[in-house]
């Protein structure tokens, strides 16, 4: 989702153009924004705070759960080493047809493995390839009846120190609404109490773009 929750629009314009980009980046941002379902986008700083994540913690091995046209991707995959792997898990081949031009261009399509498949699927075919604790980071921007399926299925893939990324987890100020008991907002806002209270995890809430939830793995 592209806009940043409680800020004004003249300020989500000074976050953007204070946040360091790559000019391809941009490209893909500015060509997604003219899509039809382009407000599902990562913002840029959003992205930015997950790339400077992933050299802190060294990571080598990443998956991202919902991948769209690849900016998202695009900018992690950038922050890895050259051996670095990323696996993109979408459904859509014409979304991230998008996605590989950029992916091309940028010289990581070679760091980037994507699987058009329901994520869930493509968790537990991971799983079962790779084993338990084998990734380092992993972001979840997908459907969000799915989420809680999602973070179990990350608590066994990602390593002891590993972190598990949610984008949209205050959903444009609706989980603290009432009166919003829509299946999206009611999986959200059950998934912030239970992560809070989780204690397998250390755990965040920040108010990042649409709002992220950080799970590091204990």
């Amino acid at each position: 989702m592209s806009d940043h929750t409680g800020l004004n629009p003249t300020l989500e314009r000074y976050v953007t153009e204070h946040t360091r980009e790559t000019e391809l980046a941009a490209r893909l941002r500015q060509e997604t924004a003219q899509l039809p379902r382009g407000g599902m986008q990562t913002m840029s700083d959003q992205m930015a705070f997950l790339a400077v994540t992933l050299r802190l913690m060294q990571a080598r091995r990443v998956i991202e759960v919902g991948t769209f046209t690849g900016y998202g991707s695009l900018i992690m995959a950038s922050a890895l080493p050259k051996d670095g792997r990323l696996v993109a898990c979408d459904i859509s081949k014409e979304w991230t047809d998008i996605a590989k031009r950029y992916w091309r261009e940028a010289g990581v399509e070679d760091r980037i493995e994507l699987r058009l498949a329901p994520a869930e699927k493509t968790l537990a075919d991971l799983l079962k390839e790779n084993g338990p604790g084998t990734f380092d980071l992993i972001f979840i921007d997908a459907d969000k009846t799915g989420y809680d399926a999602y973070y179990e299925a990350g608590l066994k893939l990602v390593r002891q120190g590993g972190l598990i990324a949610f984008d949209n987890m205050l959903w444009g100020g609706a989980v603290a609404d009432t009166f919003a008991q829509d299946a999206d907002t009611k999986a959200l806002r059950m998934l912030n109490a239970k992560i809070r209270d989780d204690e397998r995890v250390d755990a965040c809430l920040l108010t990042v773009a649409d709002g992220m939830m950080l799970a590091r793995k204990r």
